[in-house]
């Protein structure tokens, strides 16, 4: 009879649900242990999309590279990401 293997195929399901209990566990602590009591907020700005606010320190970046990359900047309405149509 296949009663026998009933108790040996619940054996993986009750792995993975521990598995996945667990790692949720390690996530919420995880996120508690952040201490960011902003999470910041995207904003847009005509062309561009800015963070305002958040947990980062400007001071610890490293600073900016200014010098021309060789590409050619995007035109407004070129992609789907900000309301333009794709060609």
């Amino acid at each position: 009879m296949a009663v026998g293997n009933r108790p040996s195929g619940i054996l993986p399901v009750l792995g993975a649900l521990t598995s996945a209990a667990a790692l949720a566990g390690v996530a919420v602590f995880t996120v508690a242990q952040a201490g960011c009591g902003d999470a910041g907020q995207y904003v847009r700005h005509g062309d561009r999309i800015e963070l305002v606010g958040g947990c980062i320190d400007t001071a610890q970046l490293p600073p900016a590279d200014d010098s021309p990359s060789g590409h050619e900047p995007l035109k407004q309405g070129a992609g789907d990401d900000f309301g333009g149509t794709r060609p």
